[in-house]
């Protein structure tokens, strides 16, 4: 979906957000995406490690 935007449609919905919230309030609001996409990452790294690490142990004890 996010695919189909486009330029013209990512410079509207950037005016629409400035006229809803306001100048001062979009950095905050920016801030407050930007960690909440971090923490999402490094989730998502945590999970992915996670299940490597226990599908080695399974191979290990598979072949032992």
């Amino acid at each position: 979906m996010l695919q189909n935007i486009g330029v013209p449609g990512l410079i509207l919905i950037l005016v629409i957000a400035l006229v809803i919230f306001g100048p001062s309030k979009l950095p905050e609001i920016g801030r407050a995406f930007g960690s909440t996409l971090k923490e999402f990452k490094k989730s998502t790294r945590d999970l992915v490690s996670d299940e490597e690490e226990t599908k080695e142990k399974k191979e290990k004890k598979h072949l032992a």
